[in-house]
């Protein structure tokens, strides 16, 4: 019923619109007006539809607890004599029979007498909250534009109540994303430190054992688990750093040649085939290097290493041998392919943002493009060359499906590109998988490893705002 109130709702609210616009005009015929008679329209529009819309809002949040009370105040004496869960289980069999929907469970007698009577109850319950929700949201509306029309007259500054509403939406817009960011790293904060409470912090950020699969009794093998995540921070280094070696030069050099050597033609249609592959899915990715770039790879150095084999470097042999599929330049590699549009797209419009008046110059001194480009074009980029760079970098942090498919779970300490490690969203991601409890040091790890990582990003942010600000004063 409430969302078929909504359309009625828009309706009654143009209909406000045009009748305080018309009647707006007719008043202030051979009269000096503050205001337009659309501006009328629309504080009659803002009147007739908020109002409404908050006792909706309101109704939504309230009648699920108004609604649980009528319920159980009216319940037969056998359903209240049940215990709290089978309760709640008769009563949600009730709203799927009122509903016209089989019950989810067989119930005994008297139960199962009970149900059809308790679900045409519930049924009627809740038809009841939600019309009266309905009819105090209408007299909302009604209420509301009665009260514009009452006001409206030449001198009414209904301009500056309009502008005044715009300026509350835009405030609460950004009060919305100011609290779900201090919520989220609240959420982080809160279940960090119960984690830290059972785990220290020294062993959490130091220690090089990874394996927080704790056991269920005590006498198991593993049951107090270990929480150094310094092999995952390693792990999330390394791919990284593979990523941005592949991501920052071929990236960066195409945005040089897009910018100041390729023609009209071949830049507008080269550039949208390379930001092609910004809309390519991550699993896309994933499957790429699983299947074609990890086997490549492997079979290169298993050829390699059998070369090698029997030599003064037979050790470096045997072990590229053995190398496998999963490792950590495979997912470095094809991550780099994947940031390769974010640089070149940012970078080619940061370098077209230089002024024109810099190439000038450095032309009129008798400098070369090749010279141009190197000593006046990227000292005057370099600030949202650094920009592009960081948010590339944040991507490889954060890159989860490319890493799992590609580099293993293995979580371990080493700085070897052919050896098998993860990082730490793979480890969120596991930890979280499935049915959980949030009070063991196994599930809150996630929340310790989330709280890591958005420092270390944070960190990243501030020392790139400071490469910003300090070029920006240079060049502006």
């Amino acid at each position: 019923m409430t969302w078929l109130f909504l359309p009625i709702l828009i309706v009654a609210a143009l209909a406000a619109y045009v009748g305080a616009r018309g009647l707006a005009h007719r008043r202030q015929r051979g009269v000096r007006a503050h205001s337009r008679p659309g501006q009328f329209g629309a504080w009659a529009l803002i009147w007739t539809a908020v109002p409404a819309l908050v006792v909706l809002i309101g109704a939504a949040v309230l009648t699920p607890a108004i609604e649980g009370n009528l319920i159980m105040a009216g319940a037969p004496e056998a359903v209240g004599e049940l215990e709290p869960l089978r309760r709640g289980a008769f009563f949600a069999d009730a709203r799927a029979v009122g509903a016209g929907q089989p019950a989810t469970q067989i119930w005994p007698a008297p139960y199962a007498e009970l149900l059809p009577v308790e679900g045409e109850r519930v049924a009627g319950i809740g038809r009841l909250l939600d019309l009266g929700g309905v009819v105090l949201a209408a007299l909302a509306a009604l209420l509301g534009a009665l009260f514009v029309f009452s006001r409206i007259r030449p001198d009414m500054r209904a301009r500056n109540r309009v502008e005044g509403w715009i300026v509350g939406l835009l405030f609460a817009s950004s009060a919305v994303a100011v609290l779900t960011t201090v919520g989220i790293i609240a959420s982080l904060v809160f279940d960090s430190l119960r984690f830290f409470a059972s785990v220290p912090i020294t062993e959490f950020l130091f220690g090089t054992q990874w394996s927080p699969q704790t056991a269920i009794r005590a006498d198991q093998v593993g049951s107090t688990g270990a929480f150094g995540a310094l092999p995952l921070f390693a792990g999330t280094f390394l791919i990284m750093l593979i990523a941005m070696t592949v991501a920052a030069p071929v990236g960066l050099f195409a945005a040089i040649y897009l910018s100041e050597y390729a023609g009209p033609v071949f830049r507008a249609t080269v550039k949208p085939v390379l930001e092609v592959l910004a809309g390519v899915p991550t699993v896309v990715y994933g499957f790429f290097a699983a299947l074609t770039v990890g086997p490549a790879f492997r079979e290169f150095f298993n050829g390699l290493g059998a070369l090698l084999v029997g030599g003064p470097l037979d050790g470096i042999g045997q072990y590229l041998m053995l190398v496998q599929n999963q490792m950590a330049l495979v997912a470095g590699a094809v991550m780099g392919i994947m940031l390769i549009p974010f640089v070149s797209s940012l970078s080619d419009d940061i370098i077209n943002a230089v002024p024109q008046s810099l190439r000038d110059g450095s032309y009129a001194m008798g400098a070369t493009k090749s010279e141009t480009v190197k000593r006046v074009l990227l000292p005057a980029a370099l600030p949202g060359v650094a920009g592009a760079m960081l948010l590339a970098m944040s991507r490889a942090i954060g890159e989860t499906m490319i890493v799992t498919m590609a580099a293993g779970l293995a979580a371990n300490l080493t700085l070897n590109p052919l050896d098998t490690v993860t990082t730490v969203t793979v480890q969120i991601v596991t930890l979280l998988t499935g049915d959980q409890e949030f009070n063991s040091p196994k599930t809150l790890a996630a929340f310790g490893l989330g709280l890591t990582l958005f420092l270390v990003t944070l960190v990243l942010n501030v020392i790139a705002q400071r490469i910003v600000h300090t070029y920006r004063q240079q060049y502006d």
